[in-house]
């Protein structure tokens, strides 16, 4: 029997793992959060059967970069292979390349009036369980949407904020710089980094090096808590060339190449293989 001091000890092994380089600041920002934040948000995932909206998709360069993305088709997998019907959300031209494979709701991109009723609508014809956001960017204090350089990208951004705050269900959303979607959770805290915080709030929060980092992270906590392998099943090279023939580019280079806002693909999959032994291990 697996008891809730075992699971809340793996959970914070697993949030060190996922904050180890530090790149922005968020292991700074950790003490901020509830030790445990991973399992309570796992434990949010396990018993879903029904609708399971994820957002993701931040606009670089006119096009998608590949962190949010490759994690969001991860827990997609994950949560269609326990049973679960995840719905990826996100604008164009991100939408448009997944709708070939994926099942995708596809939200207006850039500042439009109608944004609150897009996403009743949506809310109320999809009925989610369950709502996660990754590396979605989250409007900050002044409305306005701002990638790490400091800049305004509201007219190439899509809103999902509004999902979070009329949504009816527990909402999920990671993140690895401030400014996105959740971070509002630590609003008082991110104040110390010289970003464009976002303000936009959710149940509970996962932060990680890179946001793909924290669904591999959620994933091996549901591997250990229902038993399962599905960390096996990933393959995240493949979907990094998946997305890049799709023209993905990277967050931090603003390059089409197989990497994760700086860092080689290699970096991820061997994240992935450490979380593995690491859930054996426990």
């Amino acid at each position: 029997m697996k008891s809730n001091a075992e699971a809340r000890t793996l959970s914070v092994h697993i949030e060190n793992m996922l904050l180890e380089r530090n790149l922005r600041g968020m292991k700074t920002m950790q003490s901020a959060l509830t030790p445990g934040y991973v399992l309570r948000a796992a434990k949010l995932l396990l018993p879903l059967r029904g609708c399971v909206l994820i957002g993701t998709g931040f606009p670089v360069a006119g096009t998608f970069e590949t962190d949010g993305p490759v994690g969001a088709i991860a827990l997609y997998e994950a949560l269609a292979a326990q049973g679960a019907e995840p719905i990826i959300v996100c604008g164009l031209p991100l939408s448009a390349e997944l709708a070939k494979d994926y099942r995708v709701h596809s939200i207006k991109v850039g500042p439009h009036p109608a944004r609150g009723q897009e996403a009743r609508d949506a809310l109320q014809r999809l009925r989610p369980e369950l709502i996660i956001s990754i590396e979605r960017p989250g409007l900050a204090s002044d409305g306005h949407y701002y990638n790490m350089r400091g800049e305004n990208i509201s007219a190439g951004a899509a809103c999902f904020d509004t999902f979070l705050h009329y949504a009816s269900c527990p909402t999920v959303a990671i993140g690895d710089g401030g400014n996105e979607i959740g971070m509002g959770n630590i609003q008082q805290a991110l104040s110390t980094l010289d970003i464009q915080a976002s303000v936009t709030e959710c149940s509970e929060l996962v932060i990680a090096d890179v946001s793909n980092w924290a669904a591999l992270g959620l994933i091996a906590m549901l591997d250990w808590l229902s038993g399962r392998d599905m960390l096996a099943q990933l393959d995240s090279l493949a979907v990094l060339a998946y997305l890049s023939a799709r023209g993905s580019v990277d967050g931090v280079s603003r390059e089409n190449t197989l990497s994760e806002d700086g860092l080689p693909a290699v970096a991820g999959v061997d994240l992935l293989h450490r979380l593995r032994l690491l859930v054996k291990a426990h």
